[in-house]
């Protein structure tokens, strides 16, 4: 029987190990998209920070094709035949696959990290912002606006940059609209804060993504998004109120 020369059948091994990478993480990629789908798209801050996890699944679905897709083939194709008690072939470290598969995971880590700051960088709003306070706190939200105006929802216009103020009450939590993107924790002591720009009109749910206590499951508030015209007239309307009740006490 023929016997083909050594570098030709190591060719021809990678070769199918190659395409068979590829089509995992095609399937992979697909299924993990299909079945972790991205809610993020109802702000102008949802887009960019949407696209880096779908970045991130195709990376995750490409390493984990590599890596089993290899393990597997050696397990299958050259695993120990039957009778065959010989010992394998002896061969030393390869220096240069070395340095690549510690140079590469660098240089991927280097350009995520870059893609990551200027993601969050372009989240950033600027110049005529509507300002909120949300203040978390076991186990719901307050909001406050600077004319004192104060609700157990938020609402914001439709289009309008807005600048959320974020303080913590007790423990740590973290404000999370799904649908908005990016999300940020409150903890205690410290101020920070949320730039968003809503691009949809309709209810979103806010929601506490750091385990905080006993009721975290429950630690949800209502927050609307009106057209412009509607913000303004619930603003005047809740000023009013409140204003009443100051005055009759």
């Amino acid at each position: 029987m023929l016997k083909l020369p050594q570098s030709y059948a190591d060719r021809k091994h990678f070769l199918i190990v190659g395409a068979l990478v590829v089509i995992g993480t095609i399937v992979l990629g697909f299924f993990l998209l299909a079945i972790l789908p991205i809610k993020a798209q109802a702000s102008v801050q949802a887009e960019p920070i949407r696209w880096l996890f779908q970045l991130h699944i195709w990376l995750i679905a490409f390493l984990f094709s590599l890596v089993v897709v290899f393990m597997l083939y050696a397990l299958l194709v050259f695993r120990r035949r039957k009778h065959d008690d010989s010992e394998g072939e002896h061969f030393e470290g390869n220096t240069a696959l070395e340095v690549i598969w510690t140079v590469v995971p660098l240089v991927l880590v280097v350009i995520f990290s870059f893609i990551g700051v200027q993601t969050l960088r372009g989240a950033t709003s600027g110049g005529d912002e509507v300002q909120v306070k949300a203040e978390g706190f076991q186990w719901s939200w307050a909001f406050s606006y600077p004319n004192g105006v104060t609700s157990a929802e938020m609402v914001l216009p439709v289009n309008k940059p807005a600048l959320i103020t974020l303080q913590s009450r007790d423990v740590i939590h973290s404000f999370w609209v799904a649908e908005w993107g990016p999300k940020q924790d409150l903890v205690p002591g410290m101020t920070t804060s949320l730039h968003i720009t809503p691009t949809e009109i309709g209810e979103f749910q806010l929601a506490c993504a750091e385990l905080c206590g006993l009721s975290h499951w429950s630690m949800t508030a209502k927050i609307r998004v009106v057209p412009e015209a509607e913000y303004t007239a619930w603003m005047e309307e809740m000023l009013a109120a409140q204003n009443t009740q100051t005055a009759s006490r």
